[in-house]
């Protein structure tokens, strides 16, 4: 029942009282839940604290008047004054939060106001709306989960995706394929506050079969408290602009190519565009070209012809050939040429491109192996491949051939199966190095055939790398060298060695006395160089002929060789002349000793198979340092030690001495005037007459050359006669006196005699320099209107002792000429009567020294009475000369001598005082 102040309460009251309360607390608590739920779902409310403390105090108002009707029937006052309290508490609270913010609220607008607000935002959002959906660029706005709000009508026409499908979803839920592209990483940079510019990307998308290229900017978007709550994206589409960037790059990639390429009309095969590198691989320009098969060599079209139907028939997309093309100069141009029709392989397509790549040294270098590959399997030089290690990875026939292995026998093996153990490790040690810094070695090398023989090859190695440097093969070339080695070594024998006596030569002498005297200077010893030369060896030659002249030289060279010392060098220079080199000389006494040995060795007889020949030898001796220091001076100093030697009878050793240098400048000085003698008219020819000796009738003469000297006065022709046939002057010399003597003979028989004759002296060195035919002498008789027999040629009867045939040649030659040949100072050497009845001789000459003491019943009478009649039963005149008395001119004539010559008819004069002296001699100028 009630209590209290209610106590006295009717029922009706009661229940006012208690529904009143409900009610009242009942609409307290549905506010709360209101603003419950408001600020539930207004999250970004900033009035979020002033809803809380005014639903607290709605709360508590609500709980008072709950429990001011639990008081009714229940005393419950404490609790009653403790709610009462809170409440006054939060509404205190809420008045005190509330009061600064009463100025903002009452300046907040009214209705209409509002209404006006929203009106404009509205028009503002449609004009914002509408510049996003005209714009030229794509617009995407995304909330901060990355789901699309915006997607304008740009990027719908760019990607053909409606917005629709779009909006509220992710980016990565409607274009997958975005996933590796700019964007997505760019938003999800931006997404973290960071704005992102993206260059040039491409994109897809492969629903709609849309794709471009495209530039981006990604911003984040914040709300005034700096919170994040989305991204906008503006897209601008390049994709035209990178289309003629593309473009642009692609002329130049297809002028810059580093092949040809062309662009030919399917229809006509007329070229429509080339680059520059296949212009350059033609060698035309563009409008040089009319088609491609014209210029294409003939041989190659039809293949091209049937590749290109294959082609438009769809049977194949492209097509590779090699073939020709034909240059402006006519040269022939390989090309790799591969063709696509542009667009796909259709027959509709109206161009197709050739990729021209010029493979000429390609196929020159395929040529090349070719040939290579011939030659290896070919080629006379052995050749063998081997790897790094050595092992034989392939041979060629020829390697076979010299070796004796076959491939089966050689390939898999190590190259020593060669090896002859003829080189020791340090040859092998160096041929190695050098392959192994340089890739090459190339040599001489002694290996073993598979039989075991051993031979000489010339052997080239060279290696072959890899890219990364390391030894890819090593290729042998080689060549055996065994035969002509031996031939080598012949050569190197007959360039050094006299292949008569086998004594070294003159070069191989040279180089040894070179070789004694560097030993010489470095040890400060004494040598000594003899220069020999064999005595009457020409007589030998000259009666016993040549080949027992050559078995002499070789017995003498053994000789010789048996008296010196093994160091000792003997040689051969050329003739009967010797050399002996003596070197380390202890004493003096040694070369007297060697050269008494030579003298008395060679003073022995030669048995020269049934024949015995003695000869004897002179000596000549020079001394190192004593004489001389250098070759050619030594060699100087013995010859003329040699000349003096012989000179003084032979069979005797000299040394040099200072005079004999004397000598021998006197003797130069001798030869440089004669050189010049002859152009400065110093020779004039002197007359001696042929008497006959039975009417004394003067019709024949001699010719004899004189040397008026401008400062030595008259030099005797035995002091330049032989220095004129050492130096070959004897030749210009006789030619001369031969024209002089034609001149005096045209005079002659036009004055005196018609039959005149002048004889001429020609030596052995002037005949054996002469032409074969003589025919400049015969030419020049020719001109002056002589015959043939108006001259005679005096020779020495040692030239038809010489077996030469060039001599006898020359010498039947001269006599063809109708030139008459008379045999000078006969009977004074070894005479063989044997060559007198092989040529045509016209005159024998007795000697003088066997006309100076004629005198009856005396050896020499008998001796030119011999003659005289031998001479004329060959058919022969016989002249006689040094006639100095009466009594040898009539012991002569009683003999039958026919002609006699000498200072008892008259001395040799000049061409004048001859004609003086002929017309003296009125009886004899008219005497036939």
């Amino acid at each position: 029942m009630p209590h209290g102040y209610c106590f006295g309460w009717d029922s009706g009251l009661v229940w006012l009282h208690v529904i009143s309360d409900g009610i009242i607390s009942l609409s307290y608590f549905v506010i709360p839940a209101m603003l419950a739920y408001l600020i539930a779902h207004r999250r970004a409310s900033g009035n979020r604290r002033v809803l809380i403390l005014f639903a607290a105090f709605i709360a508590a108002c609500g709980l008072t008047h709950l429990v001011n009707i639990v008081t009714i029937w229940t005393p419950i006052y404490p609790l009653q004054g403790l709610l009462k309290a809170v409440t006054a508490l939060i509404s205190f609270g809420t008045v005190l939060f509330l009061a600064p913010k009463v100025p903002a609220l009452v300046a907040l607008p009214s209705l209409e106001e509002l209404l006006c607000i929203n009106q404009r935002l509205s028009d503002l959002s449609q004009f914002n709306q509408k510049i996003i959906n005209s714009a030229h660029d794509g617009i995407v706005v995304y909330d901060k989960e990355g789901r699309f709000l915006i997607w304008n009508p740009f990027m719908e026409a760019i990607s053909g995706v409606p917005k629709e499908r779009c909006l509220g979803k992710h980016a990565l839920e409607v274009f997958p394929s975005l996933r590796q592209t700019p964007v997505i990483a760019g938003l999800t940079r931006a997404l973290q506050g960071e704005v992102v510019q993206n260059a040039a990307f491409p994109w897809s998308v492969p629903e709609t079969g849309k794709s471009g290229w495209a530039i981006s900017v990604q911003a984040p978007i914040f709300q005034d408290n700096g919170q994040l709550i989305g991204v906008i994206e503006t897209v601008t589409d390049i994709t035209e602009q990178r289309q003629a960037e593309e473009d642009e790059v692609f002329k130049a990639i297809f002028q810059q190519a580093a092949v040809g390429v062309a662009i030919i009309e399917t229809a006509t095969d007329r070229v429509i565009n080339l680059n520059r590198r296949c212009s350059d691989i033609l060698g035309l320009a563009r409008e040089q070209i009319s088609t491609n098969l014209d210029i294409t060599y003939p041989d190659d079209r039809q293949k091209e012809r049937e590749n290109m139907e294959r082609l438009l028939a769809g049977e194949t997309s492209s097509f590779t050939m090699e073939k020709r093309y034909v240059r402006p100069d006519g040269a022939l141009v390989w090309v790799s040429f591969t063709v696509s029709l542009m667009g796909g392989a259709s027959g509709n397509s109206y161009f197709h491109i050739a990729v021209i790549d010029d493979i000429t040294e390609r196929k020159q270098a395929e040529e090349a192996m070719r040939l290579a590959s011939l030659v290896y399997e070919n080629s006379s030089e052995a050749m063998t491949v081997t790897d790094a290690d050595g092992i034989i990875v392939s041979i060629n026939a020829a390697f076979t051939e010299v070796t004796g292995y076959t491939p089966e026998e050689a390939v898999g093996q190590s190259t020593k199966i060669l090896s002859s153990g003829h080189q020791d490790r340090a040859f092998y040690q160096s041929m190695w190095h050098a392959i192994s810094t340089t890739g090459r070695w190339q040599g001489e090398i002694w290996n073993r055939r598979k039989n075991g023989e051993i031979y000489a090859e010339w052997l080239t190695i060279n290696t072959i790398y890899n890219n990364d440097g390391s030894v890819h093969r090593r290729v042998g070339l080689f060549s055996d060298i065994t035969d002509k080695k031996a031939s080598e070594e012949l050569i190197w024998k007959q360039a050094n060695f006299d292949h008569l006596t086998d004594l070294p030569n003159r070069r191989m002498f040279h180089d040894r006395l070179q070789q004694e005297l560097k030993k010489a200077r470095r040890a400060g010893l004494s040598m000594a160089l003899m220069l020999l030369d064999l005595d009457r060896f020409k007589d030998v030659n000259d009666v016993l002929g040549h080949s027992m002249g050559d078995q002499l030289l070789r017995v003498a060279a053994q000789r010789l060789s048996g008296c010196v010392r093994e160091a000792d060098t003997v040689a051969r220079l050329g003739g009967d002349e010797f050399t002996v080199i003596l070197g380390e000389l202890d004493e003096p006494g040694e070369v007297e000793r060697i050269a008494q040995h030579i003298l008395r060795v060679l003073a022995e007889p030669f048995q020269l198979g049934q024949e015995v020949a003695h000869v004897s030898a002179s000596i000549g001796i020079t001394l190192y340092p004593d004489d001389a220091a250098e070759i050619d001076t030594l060699l100087k100093n013995a010859d003329q030690a040699m000349y003096a030697a012989k000179s003084q009878g032979g069979n005797r050793y000299g040394y040099f001495t200072p005079a004999m240098q004397e000598a021998a400048q006197t003797r130069l000085r001798l030869i440089a005037d004669l050189r010049g003698a002859l152009a400065a008219d110093q020779f004039w020819v002197a007359y001696q007459p042929i008497v006959e000796l039975a009417t004394g009738a003067v019709y024949k003469a001699e010719a004899l050359i004189r040397w008026q000297h401008p400062v030595r006065g008259l030099v005797s022709p035995a002091q330049f006669i032989p220095v004129a046939e050492e130096t070959g002057m004897i030749v210009a010399i006789g030619d001369w006196i031969f024209r002089e003597a034609a001149r005096q003979v045209k005079r002659w028989r036009a004055m005196h005699h018609p039959a005149f004759q002048v004889s001429v002296n020609k030596s052995p060195a002037q005949f054996l320099s002469d032409d074969a035919d003589h025919p400049e002498w015969f030419e020049y008789l020719q001109a002056l209107g002589l015959p043939g027999e108006s001259m005679v040629v005096e020779i020495t009867e040692g030239l038809l002792l010489d077996g030469d045939a060039v001599i006898k040649g020359k010498l039947l030659a001269l006599r063809g000429t109708g030139m008459q040949v008379s045999i000078d100072d006969f009977g004074t050497g070894y005479s063989s009567l044997s060559y007198l009845k092989k040529f045509d001789i016209d005159y024998l000459k007795i000697d003088q020294s066997f006309v100076r003491n004629l005198a009856p019943n005396s050896s020499d009478m008998a001796l030119c009475e011999a003659i005289i009649v031998m001479a004329h039963k060959l058919g022969m005149k016989v002249i006689a000369e040094g006639v100095e008395t009466e009594a040898q001119r009539d012991l002569l004539a009683a003999a039958g001598c026919d002609y006699g010559q000498g200072y008892l008819f008259a001395k040799p004069v000049e061409a004048e005082a001859f004609e003086q002296w002929l017309l003296g001699r009125a009886g004899g100028a008219t005497a036939s």
